[in-house]
């Protein structure tokens, strides 16, 4: 690929600012089964499919380690190639899950429409947090809870889990619910009836089941930390191509509250940023000058440092990796993330191939005041 180059370090960054689409969610949501679940922390279809290509990945094992929504898997599933996802956060978990399953369609309207044909049940609204029941009118949350009730008897797991996700994507609709960045908002307004939702929610997910060209899966989708993969075994993992949390960015579980709340209710919460904390760790481990970076700053490389060790473990000889990270500013000093994980990554025996800049982010205090510019890049890496 072309682009101009500049000089950070010891790394040499390519800017490919024309690509900046690619670590967005947004080609996504035109996208059959990708575009099940929005998730703004995401990266495109587009992207794994091009990387897929140009590591000229035909067959082997593909992880994510920070599968997310499930896009690397299922795209992976587009092209018969066998993958894993890993996840700490249950939400996630629960979303990949159900996006890379392979569906029988008449199977799913056999179940739709016995749940559509159940008699109402009374449930109660006890052991909810206040805010879920603050977004929903309390006949609307009283029909969820009777569904999500109904769609618990299911006894296959995956068919479970495909209108598990049904009902969530159906609820939200139908809530008061505005995602603010990393904020949940109340906004009265109009919101829809909630079975004709449900009904038009599983109807286009059927749509899209039929529509998707499946050429291996199901994905291994496996609860866990990318910190240690002990499910993994050394040397069997042909490809990484992967999103970590980004530096500096603002807990966004809050987003999720609601569905995790009606959904993964029998679920203990964790962060999905739970390995960023900010009281530094492990730092005698981190192989870097870190004078001047904040505590947070180096809690977080230090984690990231004990990813690409097990990144290493789990890869093939010359096995290869993706990596989308974002940099961060604080108080006017910008943190290189891309840079800093490629001189990490190179000191624990990773051959650095490149840094490819695809996107610049604005950094602002109160969402008024720009303080810095963020860049948002590629890190490729090869285990010799």
């Amino acid at each position: 690929m072309g682009g101009s180059v500049s000089e950070q370090s010891s790394q040499k960054v390519e800017e490919r600012y024309d690509l900046w689409r690619l670590v967005t969610f947004l080609p996504n949501k035109e996208v059959p089964v990708h575009r099940w679940f929005y998730y703004k922390e995401g990266f495109s279809r587009e992207l794994v499919w091009n990387l897929l290509t140009e590591f000229g990945i035909e067959g082997g094992v593909v992880l994510d380690p920070f599968v997310g929504s499930g896009t690397t898997t299922l795209t992976c599933m587009e092209r018969g190639i066998e993958s894993i996802g890993i996840d700490t956060s249950p939400l996630a978990v629960l979303v990949s899950y159900a996006k890379t399953r392979v569906y029988d369609p008449v199977r799913l309207e056999t179940y739709f429409e016995s749940l559509i044909r159940r008699s109402p049940i009374k449930v109660s609204e006890e052991g909810l947090r206040p805010i879920t029941m603050r977004v929903f009118k309390k006949p609307t949350l009283l029909e969820i809870l009777a569904m999500r009730e109904h769609v618990s008897e299911i006894p296959e797991f995956d068919y479970r889990s495909f209108f598990t996700l049904a009902l969530m994507r159906a609820a939200m609709r139908c809530s008061y619910v505005y995602k603010d960045g990393s904020s949940i908002r109340i906004v009265k307004r109009h919101v829809p009836p909630f079975r004709p939702t449900f009904r038009r929610v599983v109807r286009e997910m059927v749509s899209d089941v039929k529509s998707i060209k499946l050429l291996s899966g199901p994905a291994t989708i496996i609860k866990g930390d990318a910190r240690s993969m002990e499910r993994i075994e050394g040397q069997t993992i042909d490809a990484i191509i992967t999103s970590p949390p980004y530096l500096n960015k603002i807990e966004y579980t809050r987003v999720y509250e609601v569905e995790e709340d009606l959904f993964l209710h029998d679920t203990k919460r964790e962060s999905m940023r739970s390995y960023i904390g900010t009281v530094p760790k492990s730092l005698k481990s981190l192989p870097l000058d870190v004078d001047g970076l904040p505590d947070s700053a180096i809690a977080y490389l230090s984690d990231m440092e004990e990813v690409l060790r097990e990144m290493y473990r789990v890869l093939v000889s010359e096995g290869t990796a993706a990596i989308v990270v974002a940099g961060a500013v604080y108080n006017q000093i910008v943190v290189e993330t891309d840079v800093l994980i490629a001189e990490i990554a190179q000191r624990i025996g990773f051959e650095v191939k490149k840094i490819l800049a695809v996107n610049r982010r604005a950094v602002t205090s109160s969402r008024v005041k720009k303080i810095g510019e963020a860049r948002e890049s590629i890190v490729y890496l090869m285990k010799p």
